[in-house]
């Protein structure tokens, strides 16, 4: 498999419809044969840290949507963290989900806080994400069109319904011209590690 938008197997009618589970299976397992990520290792069953996801959060957040934006909601993946540290630096506001506390989130405003180990001295607990102007979530797959797959359960597995945007992270394995099977949720823009994607559109 090359990295380019992955698309499923040619139908000839005969195959069972593809589900999410298998969908995530097949990411999975093309992320894993092409070495294109990283810890936590397999990726099965997590959100994928893929190589090149500094470069997706940089271009996320120099995108003209998003770079006058000064809070954020951010995904505790391990593959955001270098969207947290690079947001934080930039003088960002972030709201990241308590891992167990649910409906919590811990505000913070300082680069140390980027990892996850350090939010509990670095930011303080907060029961809404006051003034979240959009949040980034992580993904398994993506579509064109902006269909999303997590990894099917914790937080943020159906989006969020803060009314704000939601974009994500994707590396091109992850990208599919159409999903075989409904999103999970939907999100506004795809930034991948060569430049963002509008869902819809190139």
């Amino acid at each position: 498999m090359t990295q380019e938008a992955y698309s499923p197997p040619a139908d000839d009618g005969s195959a069972e419809p593809c589900t999410a589970g298998a969908w995530r299976e097949q990411v999975w397992n093309a992320l894993l044969h092409a070495r294109q990520c990283s810890y936590p290792l397999p990726p099965h069953g997590h959100h994928p840290n893929f190589r090149g996801a500094r470069k997706a959060a940089a271009h996320l957040l120099a995108h003209p949507e998003v770079a006058p934006l000064r809070t954020l909601v951010v995904g505790p993946e391990r593959a955001l963290y270098p969207l947290r540290q690079l947001a934080l630096r930039a003088g960002i506001t972030l709201y990241v989900p308590h891992p167990h506390k649910a409906g919590w989130y811990w505000r913070v405003t300082e680069p140390a806080g980027a990892r996850l180990s350090a939010l509990n001295v670095h930011g303080e607990l907060a029961r809404q994400p006051e003034g979240a102007q959009a949040a980034v979530l992580g993904s398994v797959a993506v579509d064109a069109s902006g269909g999303r797959l997590g990894k099917g359960y914790g937080w943020g597995a159906r989006g969020l319904g803060l009314g704000v945007p939601e974009y994500t992270l994707a590396h091109p394995l992850m990208l599919a011209a159409a999903l075989p099977c409904p999103p999970d949720s939907r999100v506004a823009l795809i930034a991948l590690p060569e430049g963002v994607r509008a869902a819809g559109g190139g």
